[in-house]
C-alpha cells in the first residue's frame, strides 16, 4: 500500500520541491492550503482547503483522516503548533516540521542541534504575531517535542536560495551591485550557510522516512563570508559593491558568523551538495535575469 503524506503548505518555493520529491517516491500526497495559490501538480495530488491559523478549520478539514507522514511548512508559533498536535493526535506516523537556523543566536559559533533544546524550553502560548520569527519557531518546536503523541522531526534550515526565491534576498545583492546602489552590511567577515530550494525540499522529504528523529540541521556543505559573496557578485557583474553605513540594510546583515554543522544528518545517511559547486552559477543566472 502507498504511503500517505499531508503537506501543510507546499505550493511555492521549496514547498513545491518537497511535494515533487514525495510524488517521485510514489507517495500519495495531499496538499492543504487556503486555496489562494495555484499549483502545478495537476491531478497528481489531493487538495484540501484549510485555514492553518484556525483550529476549527483544521479540525474540520482533517476529520476522519490519518496520514503516515505530515509535513508542516507553515507553522510559525506555539498556538498553531498545539492546534496541530491536538487535531492530529493518534492520526500521524511521523511529523516533519520545517524550522530554522534562527533558533540559534548569531554568536560566531558553528551550531550543532544541542545549541537549542526544545524539550526543556518553557512554553508560552499565543498567536504567532505576538512573537518574533525566532521566538515563534522556538516555541513551536517546544510544543511539538513536549506535547505531541507522534514522532517529530524539526528540520532547521538556513536562508534558502534559488531562482524561485520569492523573498529575493540573494537577488537583492546581485541587483544592488549591478545597479550600483549602496547598501549596508555590518560585518563583511561574517560567514553564513545556505541551501537551495531544491535541496531543502528533497531533504525535508527524506526526513519523513529516514532513521532520524528530533531536531536536525540541513544546509549545503561549506560557508561563505559576506566579503567573498560580494566579490563573487562583483566578478560576475563587473561592478563594485557600494557598502555604506546608513544605507538600506542587507538581508544578510548579520553581526557575526551564523552557521551550523550537519553531522547528524550526514551520519544518518544524507549527502549534501557543496556550496561552492552551485553558488557561482546561481549568481550568474540571477545576474542574467533568469
Amino acid at each position: 500500500m502507498k504511503k500517505t503524506a499531508l503537506v501543510l503548505g507546499g505550493t511555492r518555493f521549496f514547498g513545491k520541491h518537497l511535494v515533487e520529491s514525495l510524488l517521485e517516491q510514489g507517495i500519495d500526497v495531499t496538499v492543504a492550503t487556503r486555496g489562494q495559490s495555484e499549483d502545478s501538480f495537476g491531478d497528481r495530488v489531493t487538495r484540501l482547503t484549510v485555514d492553518r491559523l484556525d483550529r476549527d478549520s483544521l479540525a474540520s478539514a482533517l476529520e476522519g483522516k490519518s496520514y503516515d507522514l505530515v509535513y508542516d511548512q507553515i507553522c510559525y508559533g506555539p498556538t498553531d503548533a498545539q492546534n496541530a498536535v491536538d487535531v492530529l493526535s493518534g492520526k500521524v506516523g511521523r511529523y516533519v516540521f520545517t524550522s530554522t537556523l534562527s533558533v540559534y543566536d548569531a554568536t560566531g559559533e558553528i551550531w550543532s542541534e544541542s545549541g537549542f533544546a526544545p524539550c526543556t524550553y518553557d512554553i508560552k502560548y499565543g498567536p504567532y504575531t505576538e512573537f518574533s520569527y525566532t521566538e515563534g519557531k522556538r516555541l513551536a518546536e517546544a510544543v511539538f517535542f513536549q506535547k505531541a503523541d507522534f514522532p517529530v522531526v524539526a528540520v532547521r534550515i538556513p536562508i534558502v536560495v534559488g531562482l524561485d526565491d520569492y523573498t529575493r534576498r540573494l537577488h537583492f545583492h546581485v541587483e544592488h551591485v549591478a545597479q550600483e546602489v549602496a547598501f549596508e552590511m555590518p560585518n563583511l567577515d561574517a560567514e553564513m550557510n545556505f541551501i537551495t530550494s531544491q535541496e531543502a525540499g528533497n531533504f525535508i522529504a527524506w526526513c519523513g522516512t529516514a532513521d532520524i528523529k528530533g531536531p536536525v540541521n540541513a544546509c549545503a556543505n561549506g560557508t561563505i563570508a559576506m566579503r567573498d559573496l560580494l566579490a563573487l557578485i562583483e566578478e560576475t557583474t563587473g561592478k563594485k559593491a557600494l557598502v555604506q553605513a546608513g544605507a538600506e540594510g542587507s538581508p544578510y546583515g548579520v553581526p557575526t558568523t551564523w552557521a551550523m554543522n550537519t553531522a547528524k544528518a550526514q551520519n544518518a545517511g544524507y549527502t549534501f551538495t557543496n556550496l561552492n559547486d552551485w553558488l557561482p552559477q546561481l549568481v550568474r543566472d540571477l545576474a542574467a535575469g533568469k
